[in-house]
């Protein structure tokens, strides 16, 4: 009678521990730089904080389609850049209609994640190095085009909907930004993908053991080639966002900065480094950890030099704990063979 519930246990830790854990960092963070700084918890506080993790969120959902698989995306940064000045071009200097204009971002950033893909699987190269040259390549090239000139002309409406809400504000509680909405409709779409869809396991089938999967039948190519021109997709849907967000094509705001904070939400959130598992709710919440001590940091008044130690911190810890995990299944199962 005891095996059952030991199993039970040990699959909760594994796999809801990682989530749970997470919410109560997030619930201490949230009591310390609210006692810290009362101004933490203000509505114009509350919505500013909103409003950047949506963006937050995204750019770990870019990163966690690739990872899933077990590959990475260094170039999230530059997509970004590109996606943050082409959409400005479309929309200031072509005078396209704002759905045009996103439409032509979106497919920009699957095109370009889809020549990183196309390259990997062609060369046969790891996709840290493809990715890490197509980074600079990208981001070079965009800025060589535009001479980082930024784009300040674009139409009112873009901006507004970045300033939007949805649904009535409560109390001190404002109102959900409508960026925080469009994220989490990208969410319940990534999470219908990897549950309840045959192309969502064989992503994960190629990252759990991709020579395994091509034995099955799963065209494994294919599958890395369409996971990097998603992630691309969800790049340039973050770069749309953070430019409603601005009201303005800026070159500095993406790059390097979304490095660190694409790959620290879905690491932290559950997402493993090797491939095979997913967590698009651990992903959310690792960039709500992302953007908490962003805020508190600059409620408290605390130099952005901080920002990056907290990170790596949090980063480095979330890989260690990844590694005791999987060193924890090894031993389960191999005790379980026995």
């Amino acid at each position: 009678m005891d095996p059952a519930p030991r199993r039970t246990l040990s699959s909760f830790l594994l796999r809801g521990s990682t989530q749970v854990g997470l919410f109560l960092i997030l619930v201490v963070l949230w009591v310390v730089f609210a006692n810290l700084a009362p101004g933490f918890l203000s509505k114009f506080n509350l919505n500013s904080l909103l409003r950047s993790v949506a963006v937050d969120i995204v750019v770990g959902f870019a990163q966690m389609v690739v990872l899933a698989t077990g590959g990475m995306n260094l170039s999230v940064g530059a997509i970004g850049v590109c996606a943050v000045m082409f959409s400005g071009y479309l929309m200031q200097v072509l005078g396209l209609p704002i759905p045009v204009a996103i439409a032509g971002t979106l497919a920009l950033g699957a095109l370009l994640g889809w020549l990183n893909g196309f390259a990997i699987v062609k060369t046969g190269v790891n996709s840290f190095v493809v990715t890490l040259a197509s980074a600079s390549l990208f981001s070079g090239g965009m800025l060589i085009l535009t001479k980082a000139v930024p784009l300040n002309g674009l139409p009112p409406e873009f901006g507004a909907f970045g300033k939007s809400a949805v649904g009535p504000a409560i109390g001190s509680i404002p109102a959900i930004p409508s960026l925080a909405a469009v994220a989490l409709v990208i969410g319940l779409g990534l999470y219908l993908l990897f549950k309840h869809s045959t192309l969502g396991r064989q992503i994960l089938a190629v990252g759990a053991n991709a020579r395994a999967a091509e034995m099955s039948g799963i065209p494994v190519d294919r599958t890395i080639v369409f996971v990097h021109a998603l992630s691309g997709a969800l790049a340039a849907a973050a770069a749309l966002m953070l430019t409603s967000r601005l009201a303005a094509a800026m070159p500095a705001v993406a790059g390097d900065d979304w490095l660190l904070p694409s790959f620290l939400a879905p690491v932290i959130g559950g997402t493993a480094l090797s491939g095979g598992i997913v967590s698009v709710v651990g992903t959310i919440l690792g960039a709500l950890l992302v953007s908490t001590i962003r805020s508190g940091l600059l409620v408290l008044e605390i130099g952005d030099f901080w920002l990056p130690l907290f990170l790596g911190a949090f980063l480095l810890a979330a890989i260690l704990i990844e590694r005791g995990r999987a060193a924890y299944v090894a031993r389960e199962q191999a005790r379980r063979a026995l």
